[in-house]
């Protein structure tokens, strides 16, 4: 195998973007960006999206390439980035994947079960329930339709709720024995990098993060799309806290002190998940562009 895919992975707020950058301008490549928020126009502070000076030093692709309304998921990204990567072989042997979307990235490396596409009706008959019944309501129908995949899910996951449901209700079987786990065999090297650093400071910089996101605006974006909160694009840690200041169920401090909070979680969240996976490299920040280089002579 003669190209090879870098992946830089990792939790939230540990420096990925930078890493990725700076790697990509070391071997002349793009960056393929696997954040599931990242994908949607008109949220960049809540999403921390590259910035216009980030897209500048290094070729980005699937940043903000999707309206706030469309449906997308990690079977159509794993699909789009395998008709993107023979383009860019055609430019050299090399590509950067970053993010930190766990099911992106693995969608890529490892592939995902060919399931049934959603028909509008399906989809609008269970955002429909959603809506008129409530999430429970949709939950105990997925406990019905397949008890086996209920039990490898938050229940409060809405998305993850709503998918299931539908993917019953399309194929007219259980969620669960569609999915075979099997790993998709690539024509192309992978390797996967994880950045991690020390818990407290780890958590630091996400308490940072989320002060920088305040001061750049990000009350004023969520306003802007407020009107909009029922999509599953902005079922997101930041818009929800923040809508929680609009519906008035929040005050400002806590919303502001429940969204730290949430991305230290979600951030916990990553690094277990990240944990399971014996094919990655755990490195700092400051020693992964070396290790990659290193790892590809």
């Amino acid at each position: 195998m003669d190209k090879t895919l870098i992946v830089i992975t990792g939790p939230t707020g540990v420096g990925k973007t930078a890493a990725a950058i700076q790697l990509a301008q070391h071997l002349h490549c793009d960056i393929i960006n696997a954040d599931s928020r990242q994908i949607y126009r008109g949220i960049p502070i809540c999403t921390a999206a590259p910035t216009p000076e980030e897209l500048e030093a290094a070729r980005h692709h699937f940043v903000a390439f999707k309206e706030l309304d469309e449906n997308y998921s990690a079977a159509q990204f794993e699909s789009d980035v395998m008709t993107l990567l023979p383009t860019l072989w055609q430019q050299g042997d090399y590509a950067v994947l970053c993010g930190g979307s766990m099911l992106y990235v693995d969608a890529v490396c490892r592939g995902i079960d060919q399931l049934p596409d959603i028909s509008p009706e399906v989809r609008a008959a269970v955002k429909e329930k959603l809506a008129n019944e409530g999430l429970e309501n949709l939950m105990k129908e997925l406990e019905q339709l397949d008890p086996q995949y209920v039990a490898t899910i938050d229940p409060k996951n809405t998305s993850r709720v709503c998918h299931g449901v539908e993917i019953c209700r399309q194929a007219g079987v259980p969620y669960s024995t569609l999915r075979t786990g099997t790993t998709k065999q690539r024509d192309f090297r992978i390797i996967k990098l994880a950045l991690n650093i020390e818990r407290e400071q780890l958590f630091a910089r996400i308490n940072r993060r989320v002060d920088r996101m305040i001061e750049m605006g990000l009350e004023q974006e969520a306003r802007s799309v407020y009107h909009l909160r029922h999509l599953n694009s902005l079922n997101t840690v930041g818009m929800k806290e923040m809508f929680a200041i609009f519906d008035g169920t929040m005050d400002r401090h806590t919303a502001i002190e429940r969204m730290k909070k949430n991305t230290r979680v979600y951030a916990k969240k990553q690094l277990t998940w990240y944990r399971r996976d014996p094919d990655i490299t755990w490195v700092t920040p400051d020693d992964a562009v070396t290790t990659a280089l290193n790892m590809l002579k």
